[in-house]
């Protein structure tokens, strides 16, 4: 569970829900219509935009908010450099089997055991890097939706509210609910752009970059074992990515 993400999403719902009771309670600001319109709204024109394999499939994506990042940049130079060593003293051959945290490593491994060189090895890895980033961003492109319609939901409904309202001025007990659909629903709007999907969005999208950075740097510690590079140059080759500090501890072991 990534701390951040649902402690600020909790904190940031808080701080609103009690704002609204200070101000007098919670009720006055639900209202079922302006719900309706703007969640409901949101929901089916976000459906109508995307592919319905999308648009299911960026429901469980935001899920991934709530979880760490678990692309460990050190571990990997670490495990890449004692591949190259057994590569280097054994050969190629001596990779199977070789224990290593993902899919796309093992991929990029049996890879160099099948023979194939750096040039093939690079052309496909990158292949399927530009694959999941053309995933990712047709969930970010449903995610992105919800913070386009939502505020614009909400002034449909702020529009309908002003209308029902110019329409009954001569009853004035109409004025009320009619002004609460025009201010509600500009607020909901608001809270799905600003508090829901922007920031989730966000996350995604540095989980998104990480994955990729994490990505590169697998391919570039592959390409030195293809090329035959030393443990040395290999590990100097893949830590240029990572913090001052652990460069420092990587290249000091």
């Amino acid at each position: 569970m990534d701390i951040a993400t649902l402690v600020g999403l909790i904190g940031a719902i808080v701080m609103i829900i009690g704002s609204m009771i200070f101000a007098g309670g919670v009720m006055p600001f639900v209202d079922i219509p302006s719900v309706v319109i703007v969640f409901g709204g949101t929901f089916f024109i976000v459906m109508m935009k995307m592919p319905m394999g999308v648009f299911v499939g960026h429901f469980k994506a935001l899920g991934k908010a709530f979880k760490p990042s678990v692309f460990d940049m050190s571990k990997v130079v670490e495990r890449m450099v004692e591949l190259s060593t057994v590569a280097r003293k054994d050969g190629m051959m001596a990779l199977e089997g070789q224990q290593v945290p993902d899919r796309f490593f093992e991929r990029g491994l049996q890879m160099l055991i099948d023979g194939s060189d750096e040039a093939k090895l690079v052309k496909a890895m990158k292949q399927e890097i530009k694959a999941m980033k053309s995933r990712h961003e047709g969930v970010h492109s449903a995610i992105k939706a919800w913070i386009d319609f939502g505020p614009a939901m909400g002034m449909v409904g702020t529009l309908i509210g002003l209308v029902l309202m110019l329409g009954n001025m001569s009853d004035p007990k109409s004025i009320g609910p009619a002004m609460a659909v025009a201010l509600l629903t500009t607020l909901y709007g608001a809270l799905i752009a600003n508090v829901l999907f922007g920031p989730i969005l966000a996350k995604l999208e540095g989980y998104s970059a990480d994955e990729v950075a994490y990505r590169e740097l697998v391919i570039e510690g592959l390409r030195g074992i293809a090329r035959g590079d030393s443990p040395r140059n290999v590990q100097e080759q893949m830590v240029t990515v990572l913090p001052p500090k652990e460069q420092a501890r990587l290249m000091a072991a």
